[in-house]
């Protein structure tokens, strides 16, 4: 019973750890990586340069035809803005000029000077905001064309992975969750 307990745990250790070994495949497959894409250095120029000439005209050389509304949506609504509050700017100037020269015949009668002089501060200042907040709008139109154009060319492959895998503990056996990041020459 001795012997025969020793064969038994002899088999038990050997064949543990043919369980847990890897088995190699022996139909590897060589991929070829070393294929490059040709890369145009003045592509980030140009896309600046034709939404610098024409909002919206750089996201459409770089084929991202889905940002040209929003180009559009983006600088259409702030000089909107900017033209509205020019506007009242104006109306209620004209109207502070008319009582300066006294007249009284206007559409806002009903306010007195110093309420017409906050009127104009604000709609002045309003309007001074829209227009910053369009050429904001039009100087990240442009910005966002070349960075696209920069991405367009950055080189996405296999060869650089970020993956989960599992693999098992040495010591129980238990299985581990782990995140990977590979990268092969």
């Amino acid at each position: 019973m001795n012997k025969a307990f020793y064969i038994v745990l002899f088999i038990f250790l050997v064949g543990n750890q043919s369980i847990f070994s890897q088995q190699i495949d022996s139909t590897l497959v060589v991929k070829d990586s070393l294929t490059a894409r040709q890369i145009d250095p003045l592509r980030p120029s140009k896309a600046a340069f034709f939404s610098a000439i024409l909002p919206g005209l750089g996201q459409a050389y770089n084929k991202k035809y889905w940002k040209i509304p929003i180009v559009y949506g983006a600088i259409g609504t702030s000089l909107y803005f900017y033209i509205d509050n020019s506007k009242k700017y104006h109306s209620y100037r004209d109207a502070y000029k008319r009582r300066l020269a006294g007249f009284n015949d206007d559409q806002y009668q009903y306010l007195d000077d110093s309420r017409l002089i906050s009127a104009q501060r604000f709609y002045q200042r309003n309007r001074d905001l829209s227009l910053l907040v369009s050429i904001g709008f039009y100087i990240l139109n442009i910005v966002d064309a070349n960075v696209d154009a920069h991405l367009i060319q950055f080189n996405v492959n296999d060869n650089l992975s970020f993956q989960p895998e599992v693999y098992t503990n040495e010591i129980n056996y238990k299985p581990n969750l782990g995140l990977t990041f590979n990268y092969k020459f």
